[in-house]
């Protein structure tokens, strides 16, 4: 699941509280205190409203990009690899599947639906104060079968290639019993990670239901996903993973800053 900042501390709700609270101050000032300080023509400011002024266009600001365009995260588990990494810190685009109000999570505008093959961030149905990040495996209606390490989407294989040692970008060494191959879901290809020496993840159909979806993590043998806790509800939607911006874990990889995520 990634972490996104601050979210001990409700970022969400005191960004909006701040960004509400100083823009009601220079508001009262501007309607009732600044036209006296211009009739009695004193032109120094209060210190508050010195520090309202400040800060209320860079909250303001912060609040509309985090809220409607784009929100950081961090990556704190494996469950992505070999597309993600712990470390990474990764950009979400909050405009693909709906503008929605912060802390409330109201749709306000529809700007679109996940595709098949997205990498999505999505508040844990199981407790929704958690973000979680999976790539997107079963649209509403679909029925996923999953056997073999392989999926069935309503009865067409997905098609998995290639067989080689997963080398980990960390430090470049060998994962031993990782095996990195090709997956191709509906038009979108990327890598996935499996351990063949491990007994496969949990198999079985599943049948989507409507505004719903199944999530899957690209490390397909220690991924806690739909296949265990079930399906994602369309309001629980945070947006699609777009960016890495960079890399830190005990140190940067350099090749991972400013990349796209596939």
């Amino acid at each position: 699941m990634p972490s996104s900042w601050a979210d001990k501390l409700n970022f969400p709700l005191l960004l909006v509280v701040a960004t509400a609270v100083t823009g009601l101050i220079w508001l009262i000032d501007i309607v009732f205190f600044a036209p006296k300080r211009r009739a009695a023509m004193r032109g120094d400011l209060p210190i508050l409203v010195e520090y309202v002024q400040s800060f209320f266009p860079v909250l303001f600001v912060v609040l509309v990009l985090r809220s409607f365009l784009f929100e950081p995260f961090r990556i704190p588990s494996g469950s992505m690899i070999p597309t993600l990494l712990i470390g990474d810190f990764i950009l979400v685009n909050k405009f693909s599947y709906g503008v929605r109000l912060p802390v409330v999570h109201t749709k306000i505008l529809d700007t679109g639906s996940p595709e098949r093959g997205d990498v999505a961030v999505f508040r844990y149905p199981q407790d929704p104060s958690l973000d979680y990040i999976k790539r997107v495996v079963g649209l509403p209606g679909d029925t996923v079968q999953y056997e073999n390490r392989q999926f069935l989407i309503n009865g067409e294989p997905m098609v998995v290639s290639g067989d080689k040692p997963y080398t980990s970008p960390v430090d470049d060494s060998v994962v031993f019993g990782a095996i990195a191959r090709e997956e191709l879901l509906g038009e979108k290809s990327h890598e996935i990670l499996e351990f063949t020496s491990e007994n496969p993840k949990r198999s079985g159909i599943f049948t989507v239901p409507e505004g719903h979806y199944f999530m899957v993590g690209d490390n397909r043998d220690r991924s806690n996903d739909s296949r265990f806790w079930g399906f994602v509800p369309e309001q629980n939607l945070v947006g699609e993973a777009k960016y890495i911006w960079m890399h830190w874990n005990e140190g940067i990889i350099w090749n991972r800053l400013f990349g796209s995520i596939k």
